[in-house]
């Protein structure tokens, strides 16, 4: 299993706009094979960060969908990012 996390940062008066935007991909994303979760969020408490949060069965189903990140326009709205991806052998209830 994979699990990509982490944020990005746009300006706070566009991070509803780049969300807006961003609900075509998430929606594409969640019907994907092998996608087990895909989320993006605006942050309770800094107006500019979105949350990205990513579950994937299997690195080939992640980069399978892989090249349907944000168009040049929301892609210029991103100020600053850190989104890794970690790789989880097991997991089991919180």
């Amino acid at each position: 299993m994979i699990i990509v996390s982490g944020w990005l940062a746009v300006d706070p008066d566009d991070r509803d706009a780049y969300l807006r935007g961003c609900s075509g991909v998430v929606e594409q994303a969640r019907a994907s094979s092998g996608c087990l979760d895909f989320a993006l969020g605006a942050d309770l408490v800094d107006a500019g960060r979105i949350n990205v949060y990513e579950r994937w069965e299997s690195e080939e189903a992640l980069d399978a969908f892989r090249g349907s990140g944000p168009d040049d326009g929301q892609a210029a709205m991103i100020r600053d990012a850190e989104v890794l991806r970690y790789y989880i052998s097991r997991s089991g209830p919180a």
